[in-house]
């Protein structure tokens, strides 16, 4: 039977639940859209919605239930989301600024605040807690900061830190003013019960749940439940917050620090939560925000008067805070209009304060409708601020200069097992710059095995279609490829040519494949093929758990020529997924790798640890590594200057030792000249500088070759220095070969001399005797050039072919034939 027409037409304000639902994504749809088209921000235009379509406008929606319900879990939700964004490495470093500002947003605020009660007349209770609202604010422009990218600014930082302070402040004296009018001033067992309940609630929050997610993610893995237990967290920790003392909204930016390393900022749980919240929940409480605006309400000069003194007040107040604030920590104006577009929304804390002092009858209907219509002001205020100031904050950013180590990665994923090529993605996602346009390249290579080949190709591709799909969660633009080759690694190596990729992430099982060989057959083919950075991943535990970056550092690792884009790249990891560093150093250039890492951006604060040698190292790792920790190992390729034999044995060691997590990283290698020729040695190795060592010994052979180009007191005084760092830590280049070096004061340009040994030199912690030795001596003064020059004979010895041509040219009586031993 036809329903009539008549029966569908809804009567004011609606009621059906569907009609409400319909109404308000409608609004969500349309409303950004204009905002958008008449340079307004969309959370204005949401705010005005709201009161058009609201009790006070049309009456389309009754502020009910529902709609307080849904305006309250979207302000809980961005609360959490400020505490899951914030940089705490950042906020670690800028903390004590936090504070000072956090203290300056209160303190200025609150004494306008009761100033302006006693001003009208309030008593002293009532204006106390104007005072509280004056201080509290909502970070109701923050999803405008988020989206222009400016979160990680310092000034920005530095407000967002502040925000807790602030709010937990205003919601105290809230408290105080409340027992007040309840009988008095507030009792020594009032204060007592206050700070135990909330100092209890602190610790649990912040002690508890970062290990209660921990377990929880390595059960459930990827998917879904990390996403509900995030939501379930966020509303259990804002309801215990009222047996705390305070407002759930503390309770929810809390919950947002406790989890905040265990939900990286590039991955697909981040990209769930900020679709959510960004697309249902903030704008529900936005359109609720606007649903309390009464304009009717300002029916007489005195209404007028208090609702124009306090949102001249509130914005004042805000304003001296962040101009104080920008003028002490030295921000630029723009940043400081940023933080008081930030700070000066009053909304649902200011409300619920408000509220409280109606039904204590502290203020009266008109009080709260001027600080509903102050409400409205501020929230239209900061937006606007935030917007326009911000997008000249964005733009300074952009326009920095130059810096390699910040510049987009492109990155490439050769993926093999299935089972860890969601990991890998993960890796590749905090490696990738946040706001790079560079696509993801994930890789399968299918052996050329004739009829089983395309069985081959057909696996491979369904590998990546999950590899697509894990990066669709995460919004990351992926490039699928598939190669074909006989030999994989010359199918990476081609794979990496044709994207022109700068990074590889790729995987190992910890399983080696011979006694020379570092990984196995496949990874070191690729190493000795390739000059990009190269990551090599063991993950045993999601990225997302991990506490602590254990960072090695080999000798001599600081003068490899990639070595500060490596670094970068480990402070990366770092910081996207919210873990702390701990550096080991091997040898005693602690304070060279510390400066180093100070200069590398993203800038992440580390914990420092000097081991004298390997067997020091492999004690230290057994004695310290935890659970969680991810071993970071930064590695140098075989033939160059920060080459060492150990670093062959170490990942085996590392594999045995069975930490959960362990990263290879392999600095990029500079690019060598285009014909890869002698000529940056004409001049530098003459053939008078060619001797034929005759010593039995190091030491012995050293002073051979330097007696004849210094003179005698400085060449015995040369190879001692290079016999003892030889002692210490070995300049075998490949086997056969070694490159000891050392710095001269006021040597006008570099030397090399070549000793050749027919019987070999045996080395302290060589792999076997050396029958080249070339000795590099540069001037102490130009520390770069020596690096440099080390670089290039590093990569120029680590060819034989290359060898053989010098020695044909400068050494025609040496041969290679002698060099080459059976392995």
């Amino acid at each position: 039977m036809p329903v009539p027409l008549l029966s569908i037409i809804p009567t004011l304000p609606f009621t059906d639940p569907v009609l409400i639902v319909a109404l308000a994504t409608l609004i969500f749809l349309a409303v950004p859209i204009l905002a958008e088209r008449v340079r307004v921000p969309g959370v204005i235009g949401l705010i005005v919605a709201g009161a058009a379509v609201g009790p006070h406008g049309f009456g389309l929606l009754e502020r009910d239930q529902t709609i307080v319900l849904l305006g309250t879990v979207g302000l809980l939700y961005l609360m959490l989301m400020v505490g899951l964004e914030l940089d705490l490495n950042q906020f670690n470093r800028y903390r004590n600024r936090s504070i000072v500002f956090g203290l300056l947003s209160f303190l200025i605020p609150a004494a306008l605040g009761l100033g302006l009660g006693l001003a009208l007349g309030y008593s002293t209770g009532s204006a106390l807690l104007l005072a509280s609202a004056f201080s509290s604010h909502t970070l109701l422009a923050y999803p405008i900061a988020s989206r222009m990218g400016i979160v990680r600014n310092e000034a920005v930082t530095t407000a967002l830190g502040g925000t807790i302070l602030t709010e937990i402040l205003a919601l105290l004296l809230l408290a105080v003013v409340a027992n007040s009018a309840g009988g008095g001033a507030p009792s020594l067992g009032f204060w007592a019960r206050l700070g135990v309940s909330f100092g209890v609630y602190v610790l649990v929050v912040m002690w508890g749940l970062p290990r209660l997610g921990r377990w929880f993610f390595r059960q459930a893995g990827e998917g879904g439940a990390e996403f509900i237990f995030v939501l379930a967290s966020l509303f259990t920790v804002s309801y215990l917050s009222h047996a705390a003392g305070v407002e759930p909204i503390v309770g929810a930016l809390l919950a947002g620090l406790a989890l905040n390393r265990l939900v990286p900022a590039h991955g697909p749980l981040m990209n769930r939560i900020h679709f959510v919240g960004n697309t249902i929940f903030i704008p529900f409480f936005l359109l609720s925000v606007g649903m309390l605006v009464n304009v009717r309400a300002l029916d007489s000069g005195r209404a007028w008067t208090i609702s124009i003194v306090l949102t001249l007040g509130v914005i004042a107040g805000k304003w001296l805070a962040s101009k104080v604030t920008e003028k002490a920590f030295g921000y630029g104006v723009d940043e400081g209009w940023v933080v008081f577009g930030l700070t000066v929304p009053h909304a649902a804390g200011t409300l619920a304060i408000v509220l409280v002092g109606y039904e204590l009858g502290l203020l009266d209907q008109t009080e709260v409708n001027g600080v509903v219509l102050m409400i409205l002001a501020t929230c239209l205020a900061g937006p606007w601020a935030v917007e326009r100031y911000g997008r000249r904050v964005a733009a300074r950013e952009e326009q920095r200069p130059y810096d390699a180590d910040a510049a987009p990665r492109r990155i490439l994923i050769p993926l093999a097992n299935p089972a860890t090529a969601e990991a890998l993605m993960d890796l590749a996602f905090v490696v990738r710059a946040k706001d790079s346009d560079e696509p993801l390249y994930p890789l399968t290579v299918a052996p050329e095995e004739g009829g089983a080949t395309e069985a081959w190709v057909a696996e491979a591709e369904r590998m990546l279609g999950h590899a697509v799909h894990h990066a669709a969660a995460a919004e990351v633009p992926v490039h699928p490829l598939t190669r074909v080759d006989a030999h994989v690694a010359a199918g990476i190596v081609r794979g990496i040519a044709e994207t022109r990729s700068t990074e590889v992430v790729i995987g190992w099982d910890g399983r080696r494949t011979g006694a020379r060989v570092i990984f196995g057959t496949v990874l070191d083919q690729l190493l000795e093929r390739t000059r990009q950075t190269v990551l090599v991943a063991r993950l045993g535990h999601p990225l997302s758990v991990t506490r602590r970056l254990v960072v090695l550092f080999p000798p001599a690792i600081d003068r490899h020529p990639g070595f500060p884009h490596a670094l970068a790249t480990v402070n990366r990891i770092a910081s996207g997924i919210g873990a702390g560093v701990a550096g080991v150093v091997v040898g005693s250039e602690t304070e060279r790798v510390q400066g180093v890492h100070a200069a590398a951006r993203p800038q992440v604060a580390a914990e420092w640890t000097a081991v004298e040698d390997w067997g020091a190292l492999a004690t230290w790792l057994r004695d310290s590594l935890r659970r969680e920790d991810l071993v970071v190992l930064m590695a140098a390729r075989r033939g160059t200057v920060a080459w060492h034999p150990r670093l062959a044995r170490l990942p085996g060691e590392l594999a045995e030792m069975a930490p959960e997590s362990f990263l290879a990283i392999y600095a990029p290698e500079s690019e060598a000249p285009a014909d890869r020729g002698v000529e940056p040695f004409v001049g530098t190795l003459a053939p008078d500088r060619v001797v034929q060592v005759q010593a039995e010994d190091f030491g012995g052979a050293l002073r051979e070759m330097l007696a004849p180009v210094f003179d005698a007191q400085t060449a015995r005084a040369l190879a001692d220095t290079l016999e003892a760092s030889e002692e210490r830590f070995s300049t075998e280049i490949v086997p056969g070969v070694a490159l000891p070096h050392a710095r001269l004061p006021g040597l006008p340009r570099p030397v090399l001399v070549l000793g050749v040994s027919r019987d070999g030199v045996p080395l302290p912690h060589g792999h076997r005797p050396v029958r080249l030795i070339f000795a590099l001596v540069s001037s102490a003064e130009r520390a770069e050039e020596h690096l440099r020059s080390l670089a290039q004979i590093a990569q120029l010895l680590a060819d034989p072919a290359q060898t053989s041509r010098l020695l044909e040219r400068y050494a025609p009586e040496a041969t290679l034939d002698w060099l080459h031993v059976d392995e």
